[in-house]
């Protein structure tokens, strides 16, 4: 049994299905050949046909590449699916039932992508009829988005007001409270209070899984509002997480497994991404409002070899495909850049330009190492400089640092060499030392649970957790030269995984004031960090412009640790509430430490009331840690 599927249902499943015309299916010319069918290869690029399917067996075979299986891998293959999805999509489209378990959670989930789906066509028929959606229409218009498309990628019209969506679900019969579990309404909160509609006079956008399967939706305003962002995305629910869902994956996997270098297109929002599947690019993916994570590599890896990122050419821009080609590198992926001139994004270029043009800047795109020199460069004042080439070599060989392939990192040195006019001797020798530096045991965006202490509270049993009164809180005389500790480090990076995150912001702004944090630099940090969600703008490349040589060390390997999000089922808001524990825990041990340790009587009273705090804080439920933080603040806690 796999995934709660029989063995006996999967049979059913592969008997059902003729190969050959599921093969035919992917748009692959299949012909006959005596007693077997034969096409070119899906698989990788040739001109004889190798590749052998057998309707009898129902399995497939290329004496090119070597590549076989049966039905279900070919979907696994193509569309970049698990085996049990593959199954599931295969089943679907034969008409096997496959017995669910009785599972109050998966019934949830299933009711949820009924709604979701539902609603999506409600919109898009909101967006074609009613006239309060010309302007939806109008900008359509503007932007060269046609009728087809609009159909295609589900777009619509998301009504103002809330009576309109509570009507609509009341007559498919939906309740509020499905309505506001899909992330689509905010429900009443008391009396008269009848909520609001998340989406309300925005142009809507459906979000879809891998399976094609509408799972969120993202909607754009129209009509200019200092009140409200540009976007609002869904917020994570039990169907859709961010870190797992690619915007168009579910209509570029198969195209990127069919093209000839198996080359993923990256961009950065769903705009852009229709522009390239609708101008002969359908390859293209992006993220869902979050920097790109290892699951989203992972997810594109199953169908592509090779990635290509066309970000923006600005400050974040840089620093987002730096982000995300060190990911990539670390997943032995090759990954190559492409910069549009004139401050034009894939939408405004192809819109402006024929689609050769394009294919051209693919054809003659820029290496990671190229493109990374050029952009640390553009930071410095003097590129020339002594301190300035080492900041730079040191930011490229954190790159090169990420990539696990012997081979593509030996290239990278070779071309970092001749960038930067230094001996390849000379930099590796520096990565290894880089490579050797002590590893910090923090847990990647998932910091561990406050330690529960016993019931005693003598300093040697409370905890496993060593109090470092030198460890730079305020008031110490911690070296300036001293990293930030592990779990502030940890929370750095998570905050550089989740930047323009106003939910997370509001979190950080309540229940972590900046004397919590140990380091200087974690306050500054965080002031940028507040700062740029706040504003929605790039603030980290003035940020990183004002600091000095070993600091910008700290910052780059934050930049490096960003992008390695742990495998966690938690959403990023209830990541943030463990690390507001984790940082309140290390600032109370440090107060406890600080109390005198012999001879008062007040200061052992303390001591034992932080330790019981201490154990409070790792039990108890969130709305009792707020009320805790709360009273610090006011006790002068936090001083």
């Amino acid at each position: 049994m796999a995934g709660g599927i029989s063995e006996s249902v999967i049979e059913e499943v592969k008997s059902r299905v003729d190969i050959a015309d599921l093969i035919a299916s992917y748009g692959i010319q299949v012909k006959v050949a005596g007693s077997s069918k034969k096409a070119c290869c899906p698989f990788h690029n040739e001109k004889t046909p190798s590749f052998h399917i057998n309707d009898a067996k129902g399995f497939y075979h290329c004496f090119g590449c070597g590549e076989s299986g049966d039905a279900i891998k070919f979907v696994q293959k193509m569309d970049g699916l698990t085996f049990v999805e593959a199954v599931r999509k295969l089943a679907e489209q034969c008409g096997v039932t496959i017995e669910e378990k009785t599972d109050p959670a998966a019934a949830k989930r299933k009711r949820l992508l009924s709604l979701l789906a539902e609603l999506a066509a409600f919109y898009h028929r909101c967006l074609l009829k009613t006239k309060e959606a010309a302007v939806a229409r109008e900008y359509l218009k503007e932007r060269e988005l046609d009728a087809e498309t609009q159909e295609k990628f589900l777009i619509g019209y998301a009504p103002n007001g809330i009576a309109t969506i509570l009507k609509w679900a009341e007559k498919y019969g939906y309740t509020a409270e499905e309505l506001a579990d899909a992330g689509v309404i905010k429900p009443p909160s008391g009396r008269g209070d009848r909520g609001y509609h998340r989406f309300g006079g925005r142009l809507m956008f459906s979000i879809t899984d891998k399976r094609g399967r509408v799972v969120a939706f993202s909607g754009r305003q129209l009509v200019a509002s200092k009140n409200s962002g540009k976007y609002v995305n869904s917020p994570e629910t039990a169907v859709f997480r961010k870190s797992s869902v690619l915007f168009g994956f579910d209509k570029a996997a198969g195209n990127i497994v069919k093209s000839a270098h198996r080359e993923a297109i990256v961009c950065e929002g769903q705009i852009d991404t229709i522009r390239l599947h609708i101008c002969g690019f359908p390859v293209a993916v992006a993220s869902q409002g979050t920097a790109f994570t290892e699951e989203h590599v992972s997810m594109l890896k199953k169908a592509a070899d090779q990635v290509l990122l066309v970000f923006d050419d600005d400050a974040a821009g840089h620093k987002a495909t730096i982000r995300t080609a060190r990911l990539f590198l670390e997943a032995d992926m090759p990954v190559k850049t492409v910069s549009l001139p004139g401050g034009d994004d894939p939408d405004s270029f192809l819109r402006s330009h024929p689609k050769e043009d394009f294919q051209r800047l693919i054809d003659n795109a820029e290496s990671i190492m190229s493109f990374q020199v050029r952009a640390e460069s553009a930071k410095e004042h003097d590129p020339s400089a002594v301190d300035a080439v080492a900041r730079i070599t040191r930011s490229l060989l954190a790159t090169v640092a990420c990539c696990k392939n012997a081979v593509i990192r030996a290239g990278m040195i070779g071309e970092a060499s001749k960038l930067l006019s230094l001996p390849a001797a000379a930099l590796n020798e520096e990565l290894e030392k880089m490579r050797s530096e002590p590893v910090r045991a923090a847990a990647r965006h998932a910091p561990p649970p406050v330690v529960d202490e016993p019931d005693g509270w003598e300093e040697d049993e409370c905890d496993g957790f060593a109090d470092d009164p030198g460890d730079g809180f305020e008031g110490t005389s911690a070296a300036a030269a001293e990293p930030p500790s592990a779990a502030e480090t940890a929370f750095c990076e998570f905050l550089l995984a989740n930047e323009y995150d106003s939910t997370l912001a509001e979190l950080v702004e309540a229940h972590l004031p900046a004397q919590v944090f140990a380091h200087d630099f974690t306050r500054r940090f965080v002031d940028t960090w507040r700062e740029e969600a706040a504003k929605g703008e790039d603030m980290f490349g003035a940020f990183a412009s004002s600091l000095e040589s070993h600091q910008r060390g700290w910052f780059d390997r934050l930049l490096i640790g960003s992008g390695k999000t742990g495998a966690s089922q938690l959403s990023a808001v209830e990541i943030l509430k463990d690390f507001i524990r984790r940082l309140w825990a290390e600032k109370l041990k440090l107060r406890r430490a600080q109390l005198p340790s012999v001879g008062i009587a007040q200061a052992d009273i303390e001591r034992m009331r932080i330790s019981m705090e201490l154990k409070r804080l790792s039990q108890v439920k969130w709305h009792t840690v707020k009320e805790m933080i709360g009273g610090w603040l006011q006790d002068g806690t936090c001083g």
